[in-house]
């Protein structure tokens, strides 16, 4: 390959979560290794890799231009957006006036929630739950209401249109968030679930905030298919929100950008989106997201996708091999894997505090699946270099299953 996916890099010192603050955020994060083992992160959703040349070479350069004064996002900036947004995912007819400015996806959805609910509001939300979203509306007073997902007779998630109608209607929900690629599944929805779901947000008028932060990351032949394509009304009644966080692993320079071609709608979101202030893009991000969306950038992309799906292969492979009672489907989408303990853990009388600790013990920093309401499951982050997450299956195999 032409891009290096195979450095260990030390990311210790460097400002990194899933380094840096094991053991420091009680509930949430992995504890440190015993001594003896070095650390393999696997939790927090951010990329083991170093970033394409483009971005760096992006943020320099505006970097040595030695004044960072008051701006207004460029020309550049839109463009950016809008050719990436017409090569990967099909998208046309998308102009200036429709993109927004979100300093997180969390942070857009929330805009997007208060353009069209009240405190105390109900929203449905599909389970496993990136646990996000679980905090943010919980915080600000919203009631969650789930629609759990459910596994056919292939392992694929899909969703229960029936599940999700009958609380539509019997909790009188008129907002859903839609995950697409879903976290932490790793469902790519197909053109007919989206417009099944669709159809009964129109019937029921429910508004959409559709999280595709992962729309890059789609694997085996998988394509993204935006939210927003599927109908003129899903179009009108969406909010879609997007980054290039996860797909070129820029989280700490915050910024995201949300989709909206409803006049009315992206108004209100605005509207929404200025009350605290401080929603405003960095200089160096937006040139960060310049620099990711290039020519080199589509090309780092399309090396990182067979990459993961090389780990993918692996891990799930070696887990159905030698973790019998572990439940595990393979992902389509994004580079995290969900794994199902109940089978193990009841054949072997453990619990799930049990497997975790083992697993931290070892140096194997994979997070727990209860705040994302998997009961008995296990959230394992893949985007490390192959030669990481083959010594994180031997640590398993040896220290824990």
């Amino acid at each position: 390959m032409k891009y290096d996916f195979t450095s260990i890099i030390d990311r210790r010192g460097r400002d990194a979560l899933a380094v840096d603050a094991l053991g420091a955020m009680p509930g949430f994060s992995p504890s440190k290794p015993k001594d003896g083992f070095d650390l393999i992160p696997m939790w927090v959703a951010d990329m083991n890799f170093p970033a394409v040349p483009s971005i760096p070479q992006a943020i320099i350069a505006r970097a040595q231009h030695t004044t960072y004064g008051y701006f207004q996002p460029s020309a550049e900036y839109f463009d950016a957006i809008i050719h990436w947004q017409a090569d990967r995912n099909g998208v046309s007819g998308l102009t200036e006036e429709c993109i927004g400015y979100e300093n997180g996806v969390l942070g857009g959805v929330l805009s997007a929630l208060g353009a069209v609910c009240s405190q105390g509001d109900q929203v449905l939300i599909h389970s496993p739950t990136y646990v996000g979203f679980t905090e943010k509306l919980d915080n600000r007073g919203y009631r969650i209401v789930h629609s759990p997902l459910s596994k056919d007779g292939e392992g694929v998630w899909r969703m229960d249109f029936d599940d999700m109608e009958k609380k539509l209607v019997e909790n009188r929900i008129h907002a859903a968030i839609l995950c697409s690629p879903h976290n932490p599944c790793g469902r790519v929805w197909e053109r007919w679930e989206l417009e099944r779901a669709m159809e009964l947000f129109r019937k029921h008028n429910v508004f959409v905030v559709s999280d595709e932060i992962w729309s890059d990351i789609t694997l085996y032949g998988h394509k993204h298919i935006p939210t927003q394509s599927i109908s003129e009304d899903a179009r009108q009644r969406t909010m879609a929100i997007y980054a290039p966080s996860k797909t070129f692993n820029l989280a700490g320079l915050v910024g995201s950008y949300r989709i909206i071609y409803n006049p009315w709608l992206r108004d209100r979101v605005a509207r929404e989106a200025s009350l605290t202030h401080y929603n405003n893009m960095n200089v160096l991000s937006m040139h960060a997201l310049i620099g990711a969306y290039s020519a080199e950038g589509r090309e780092w992309v399309d090396e990182l996708r067979q990459v993961i799906a090389g780990n993918m292969d692996y891990a799930v492979s070696f887990i159905q091999e030698h973790f019998q009672g572990i439940e595990v489907s393979r992902p389509q989408g994004t580079y995290m894997l969900f794994l199902d303990c109940t089978g193990w853990c009841e054949a072997h009388g453990k619990t799930i505090d049990e497997v975790l600790q083992a697993s931290w013990d070892a140096g194997v920093a994979w997070q727990d699946g209860r705040p994302f309401h998997g009961p008995c499951h296990i959230r394992m982050n893949l985007a490390l270099p192959l030669s990481r997450v083959q010594e994180a299956m031997a640590r398993l195999e040896k220290y824990v299953f």
